[in-house]
C-alpha cells in the first residue's frame, strides 16, 4: 500500500474522530496527515513525510484553530419580540390598575396591568415594563412609594 494512502487514511480516520470531541484537535492533526499524504505522493522519503506532517500539524494547532474557535463561540442569543420591550419604559394612556389599563410602549398600544393589584397608576405616567404575558404588559411604577 503506498505511504499517501495511508497518510490519507489517518487523516480520514481523525477527521471522522473530531465528530466525537468537538476540540478541533484532531481535525488539525488530520490536516497535518494530509501534508503528510501531499508529500509522500510526491515521493518524498518517510523522514520527510513525517517532519512536514509535524510541521503542518503545529501550524494548524497555532494558527488556524485558534481563528476557527473565535468563530466558534456562541454569543448571547439576541433578545427579541416581546421579550425585548421588558425594562422599557411605557407611557400610561388610560388608568392602569392590577386588572387592566393602557400603555403606549415602543409606538404601540398596548393592555397593561401593574405587577401589585393594588397600584393604581394614573394616565400620562411613564411606568417600566417588567413582564409580558401573551398580549399585557405588566408594568411598575418606579416612582410611587
Amino acid at each position: 500500500m503506498p505511504d499517501w494512502l495511508l497518510w490519507l487514511i489517518a487523516a480520514g480516520v481523525l477527521a471522522a474522530a473530531e465528530a466525537v470531541t468537538l476540540t478541533l484537535v484532531l481535525l488539525m492533526v488530520a490536516g497535518g496527515a494530509a501534508a503528510g499524504a501531499i508529500v509522500a505522493a510526491f515521493g518524498a522519503p518517510v523522514a520527510l513525510q513525517i517532519v512536514v506532517a509535524l510541521v503542518a500539524t503545529l501550524a494548524l494547532l497555532g494558527v488556524v484553530r485558534p481563528i476557527a474557535q473565535r468563530h466558534l463561540v456562541q454569543s448571547d442569543p439576541a433578545i427579541t419580540g416581546a421579550d425585548a420591550l421588558v425594562g422599557m419604559q411605557a407611557v400610561v394612556l388610560s388608568e392602569v390598575d392590577g386588572r387592566d389599563g393602557r400603555i403606549r410602549l415602543n409606538g404601540g398600544e398596548w393592555s397593561a396591568r401593574t405587577v401589585d393589584p393594588e397600584q393604581r397608576v394614573p394616565a400620562g405616567t411613564v411606568v417600566r415594563v417588567v413582564q409580558i404575558e401573551g398580549a399585557t404588559a405588566l408594568v411598575l411604577n418606579d416612582s410611587s412609594d
